[in-house]
């Protein structure tokens, strides 16, 4: 970022320039906590944003993983346009569901890859050249807009004119896309602006950036496909059904805590339904005993279950339960692990036990918790509940590489 946070009282300092954190005094997640916390690695980044009333979750911290990208390589400190990603996908959606009879999820949802076949076939742009708020006021909210092309394409599913599809649909389609994020030439090669003095197109500026979307990859770790092969995941969400490496569990967490220590920050799916993740209270824990994490809106360091005292897994650190592969299988196929929500994991803390988490940047604005919209994952909240991970190619143990042919 290009301004300091400093979050708790001076305890933990961001400096967003460099990416550093201080090292010399402890913090914790919430007011009253018994949690210290001090800095492991923290990375470069930009400032927190705020999707919203919008599904779009993976829009923008895939793009603020780009963001850290492009700090990481010196490119200097940019804000991509998040409606730029989310308007082209919208489109990509539309032709798949109809491709697919409707036999296809359409929503706000999509994944991390779905960024690189945007900047492939449009570019990409600056927030400036397109904020995606035509339709009133300074937040994002899409409701009305997921309405009207949620009826629309169900309309157009059933081919209501002669049982085809006519050659205006694409185009009454993408009016009613810009009429709310904010209307393009029918070419959008025609579409030009200027950033810091010089004049771009999406692709211009996609070729200014310099990032070479091939270098990305997503990993996951399930045990219903072979591992160090690739598999379409079965969520949702992905609807261009891309593949995705598979590779055991253990690999997949030492993936995540090299890539920190290496300097590579990476994109983050994960489910954030769990009893033991808050966002208010800083934290995504997986406690062994349940009962620890009865009540997130408790601030009460205990709670008294028949008499017997419990610690509450929000104020005081408690003993983590084992996370098995078979238990991560288990979540997954009975639907309590989804891809609920995408987030970018910059850096590594450890509390006073020794117990280590990821940083993590959320997209839900700076003003609903303590540490300035981040929060602590504990790694075994990470081993239990990511659906994937998107990150840098180099940032992967030369081993794995070879294993997965990624060269």
């Amino acid at each position: 970022m290009r301004k300091i946070f400093y979050v708790l009282g001076m305890l933990f300092v961001f400096q967003m320039t460099v990416g550093q954190v201080s090292k010399n005094k402890s913090f914790t997640n919430v007011k009253g906590s018994d949690y210290k916390f001090t800095i492991v690695k923290h990375l470069d980044v930009t400032p927190v944003k705020n999707q919203n009333r919008t599904g779009t979750c993976w829009s923008f911290s895939g793009l603020s993983f780009f963001e850290s990208e492009l700090l990481r390589k010196g490119k200097g400190d940019f804000n991509l346009a998040e409606m730029w990603i989310a308007r082209n996908a919208y489109l990509g959606k539309a032709r798949n569901y109809l491709l697919m009879d409707g036999h296809l999820n359409f929503g706000e949802g999509g994944e991390f890859h779905d960024i690189p076949w945007v900047i492939k076939r449009y570019g990409v742009v600056p927030e400036q050249a397109y904020p995606g708020k035509v339709y009133g006021g300074d937040k994002h909210n899409h409701a009305e807009l997921q309405a009207v092309l949620s009826a629309m394409l169900k309309a157009l599913k059933d081919k209501p004119q002669n049982h085809k599809l006519t050659k205006s649909w694409k185009k009454a389609y993408t009016e009613v896309v810009d009429a709310y994020l904010g209307e393009l030439p029918d070419n959008t090669e025609d579409f030009t602006f200027t950033y810091k003095g010089k004049t771009y197109t999406p692709k211009s500026f996609a070729k200014y950036l310099d990032l070479d979307m091939d270098d990305y990859v997503e990993l996951t770790s399930f045990t219903h496909h072979p591992y160090y092969q690739q598999f379409a995941m079965e969520i949702p969400d992905n609807w261009q059904m891309h593949t995705t490496y598979n590779i055991p569990l253990d690999e997949l967490e030492k993936v995540a805590e090299n890539a920190i220590m290496k300097g590579y920050t990476f994109a983050w799916g994960a489910d954030v339904s769990e009893k033991g993740f808050s966002h208010r209270k800083g934290l995504a824990i997986v406690p062994a005993d349940d009962r620890t994490v009865q009540d997130k809106r408790s601030s009460s360091k205990e709670f008294d279950v028949n008499g017997e005292k419990i610690p509450n897994a929000f104020y005081q650190p408690v003993p983590d339960k084992k996370i098995t592969a078979a238990m991560r299988q288990v979540a997954f196929e009975n639907g309590e692990t989804t891809d609920d929500h995408g987030m970018h994991i910059v850096g590594i803390v450890k509390d006073q036990t020794g117990k280590k988490y990821f940083v993590v940047k959320n997209s839900w604005g700076t003003k609903y918790n303590e540490l300035n919209g981040y929060f602590l994952a504990s790694f075994s909240y990470f081993k239990y509940k990511t659906t994937d991970i998107f990150v840098h190619k180099d940032a992967l143990p030369k081993e794995l590489k070879k294993k997965l042919n990624i060269k």
